[in-house]
């Protein structure tokens, strides 16, 4: 039978990925740098789901300073979290300068994206009441 492992996204910048997903409220379970292959694997989980991993792949720079850039997140499609508060984890998101690209107007659902433009949608846990600002806050581009 198979078992789910982890997701690996590439990014660009790991250290301001790994901020936008503590933002959410994952950890950092392992970090490991190979050198030899110039990456950097950057794993984080929700606390007490460490099974349920996102693998962040940082490719360095080529020895002459050029680095690979990734287009369109969106052709990925999106990671999915369940959030205990999906207002107070927009909010934190706004508050460090995370768009929200579909607020949470049903008191459910949200999405946002992160700093490489990988979709990700928030789900609460059952729904909460339509509140403001969520609730008139039009969406913002795609998600």
């Amino acid at each position: 039978m198979p078992r789910y492992l982890h997701t690996m996204i590439r990014v660009t910048d790991p250290e301001a990925t790994v901020r936008f997903f503590e933002l959410i409220g994952l950890k950092e379970t392992r970090r490991i740098s190979n050198e030899k292959g110039r990456f950097t694997l950057i794993f984080l989980a929700p606390e007490g789901q460490e099974d349920a991993e996102v693998e962040l792949t940082y490719n360095w720079p080529a020895e002459d300073g050029s680095s690979e850039s990734y287009a369109g997140g969106r052709n990925f499609g999106h990671l999915a979290y369940r959030v205990e508060d999906i207002y107070a984890t927009c909010q934190r998101l706004m508050d460090a300068g995370v768009t929200i690209n579909r607020p949470p107007r049903d008191g459910h659902m949200a999405f946002v994206r992160t700093p490489d433009g990988i979709s990700v949608e928030l789900l609460q846990d059952g729904m909460l009441e339509p509140a403001e600002p969520w609730a008139s806050l039009p969406n913002v581009g795609s998600w």
